[in-house]
């Protein structure tokens, strides 16, 4: 998987992660399209660990990916009910 941590102004932080096999990839469902960029999800492979520990502190997050997803599932972060589709790829985003 990879993860990058954006700063936002004010202080905030975005969390955005997605699995390794959707980075470069661009993914369209109808008329949504979505690519996969290493400039918002990053470049440097990351462990489940980095993973968990990054979705269970964060405050906002942007995820893509089966795996990410579930993690992100498991940790109470989302339900599966609120991830979007996208060419078959599940995609979610969170605020708590």
């Amino acid at each position: 998987m990879y993860l990058k941590i954006h700063k936002e102004p004010g202080g905030g932080t975005v969390v955005a992660v997605c699995d390794r096999e959707l980075l470069g990839r661009t993914l369209t469902e109808g008329n949504i399209e979505i690519t996969i960029s290493e400039f918002f999800y990053g470049d440097v492979p990351v462990s489940e660990e980095e993973v968990r520990y990054a979705l269970a502190h964060a405050s906002n997050a942007n995820i893509i990916g089966t795996r990410v997803v579930g993690i992100a599932i498991s940790l109470g972060c989302i339900e599966r009910s609120s991830c979007l589709m996208i060419d078959s790829v599940p995609h979610a985003q969170f605020v708590q």
